[in-house]
């Protein structure tokens, strides 16, 4: 079995709804839609013209993909001087974080089947329009908590544009030589996406961090007359079912479960109002369980998760994406605010990390060729705990960039490069082809809705020990790192472990 793997989005973006189907003998990314929507009809391949219209459909999706990138990292660029100028304290600005990842994470599933419902092209453009404006309203607003529902807003628009816009590609370009070639360029964008986001976030913040919710905008708009003009119209699928109450029991309980971790500082672990908030978020994710087993139609199968490969798959891309957004969170206040680094000086020393993730990612496909994904994820983890670790104990309150910052970004980008294309890729494994495009996007979604929970923890370390709910020295941040660093461990040995007992179990056949 040969598995090529496109490079992949960053982080918590907005990662591009991808299936990889190694039953296919060469994968190519589909979403569920596509799946359904663009069977192959005929072995022969067919040549297809690459028409002007055609460079315009795939420059809209790449625009939105490298949108999705971007915000991202240009956002938490800004985080320190949004908390500054509005007042917020840490618990309040990991919210603008999360909002995102738990709007996206916890309606990705759902904004592929909207697709098939109402339409690719009308439900990309309605969630394009949704994005626009959030960040519109973003750059205006003077008060924290209408600023992080416009974050959980976008996060909801990504959630159905990220599906969508890689369903329009698979069912515009055939299969073959021209759908390979625009998925190399829309991966390109999305990976670089989050590069340049680190760069213009701390141009932009040091003219005012209301510019990287601005900036977006016009992008946005372009793209959405662009896409209207362009993309080609679509039936909607017949049958099949909405499974609303799976989703927004989902993404309530998650919201619930991070607001209570977050706020439990503050007013005290037993107070009644965390456990009451405790007791709800358990009820409201239990209900989404009950109604997954029941209903016709469920947002995710859970019976999937007794595959192995796939159970590990997704508890290690919580490892994974826990503790790297968790990570890049304290970074950024750590060194803005305690170093009083300048928002630019901070994006370059974080940007090795992107830039390895982009550089090596094309080539992740060939290693796990050759030894496999359960190997590659081993030693992503492995880099990732050693990343952590180093900068745990050569950081301080004076870390050199030389000696600290530049090792431990170079760890961390050859960690998430190996983990993200190799746990995608084991997530489908031993799975059914129908049920391909089920399995990317649960593991996706594992990963969304365990880094905004990993981050809601970290948070409340930070926060108990600071004065006010702020940091001022690296002893604050140091419970937040050894928790990121005790994840990406964890994550090791839930790898290692299966691997050590296959190995013993042929052992004692052979023997």
């Amino acid at each position: 079995m040969r598995v090529h793997l496109m490079p992949a989005q960053l982080i918590l973006p907005t990662m591009s709804f991808t299936d990889l189907s190694p039953a296919s003998g060469n994968t190519t990314a589909t979403t569920t839609t596509a799946a359904r929507a663009a069977p192959p009809t005929d072995r022969t391949p067919v040549v297809q013209r690459w028409t002007p219209r055609l460079w315009g459909v795939l420059a809209v999706l790449c625009v939105v993909l490298f949108l999705d990138g971007m915000d991202v990292s240009m956002v938490g660029m800004a985080l320190p001087s949004i908390g500054t100028e509005l007042g917020l304290s840490t618990t309040e600005l990991q919210w603008i974080i999360n909002g995102y990842v738990l709007g996206y994470g916890g309606l990705l599933l759902l904004g592929g089947r909207t697709a098939d419902l109402f339409g690719r092209r009308r439900t990309f453009l309605v969630a394009l329009g949704v994005f626009a404006i959030a960040s519109l309203v973003g750059g205006l607003v003077d008060d924290g908590t209408t600023l992080i529902a416009t974050r959980f807003l976008k996060g909801l628009a990504a959630a159905f544009t990220a599906p969508t816009a890689m369903s329009i590609l698979t069912t515009t370009f055939r299969e073959g030589a021209a759908r390979n070639r625009a998925l190399s360029v829309f991966t390109v964008f999305g990976a670089s996406g989050y590069s340049s986001g680190l760069i213009l976030g701390g141009l932009l913040t040091s003219v005012g961090w209301r510019w990287t919710f601005l900036t977006p905008v016009p992008l946005a708009v372009a793209a959405l007359i662009a896409g209207w003009a362009l993309i080609p119209r679509d039936r909607p699928a017949a049958g099949g079912g909405h499974d609303i109450f799976g989703a927004v029991t989902l993404t309530a309980g998650m919201l619930l479960a991070v607001y209570t971790v977050v706020s439990a500082p503050a007013r005290g672990w037993l107070a009644p109002v965390t456990l009451g908030a405790a007791v709800l978020a358990a009820a409201l994710l239990t209900a989404f369980v009950v109604i997954e087993n029941r209903i016709a139609h469920p947002l995710i199968r859970l019976g999937i998760l007794k595959v192995g490969a796939t159970l590990r798959a997704n508890l290690s891309v919580i490892a994974l994406f826990g503790s790297y957004l968790s990570f890049q969170f304290m970074m950024t206040l750590y060194l803005q605010g305690i170093l009083h680094w300048s928002p630019l000086k901070v994006a370059f020393a974080l940007l090795p990390a992107g830039l390895l993730v982009a550089v090596s990612s094309p080539f992740v496909g060939l290693l796990i060729n050759r030894y496999g994904t359960a190997r590659l994820i081993i030693t992503s983890m492995t880099s990732l705990a050693l990343g952590y670790g180093w900068f745990l104990a050569t950081a301080g309150d004076t870390p050199r960039y030389l000696l600290t910052t530049l090792p431990t970004m170079i760890l961390l980008g050859g960690g998430f490069a190996f983990g993200f294309s190799s746990i995608m890729a084991q997530a489908t494994q031993g799975i059914d082809d129908s049920e391909q495009g089920l399995a990317s996007g649960l593991v996706q979604t594992s990963g969304q809705v365990g880094a905004a929970l990993v981050l809601a923890v970290v948070t409340a370390l930070v926060a108990t020990g600071a004065k006010g709910g702020a940091a001022v020295d690296f002893g604050h941040f140091r419970p937040g790192f050894n928790l990121v660093t005790g994840v990406a461990v964890t994550g090791f040995l839930l790898n290692l472990i299966p691997v050590l007992a296959a190995t013993g179990k042929r052992g004692r056949t052979t023997a």
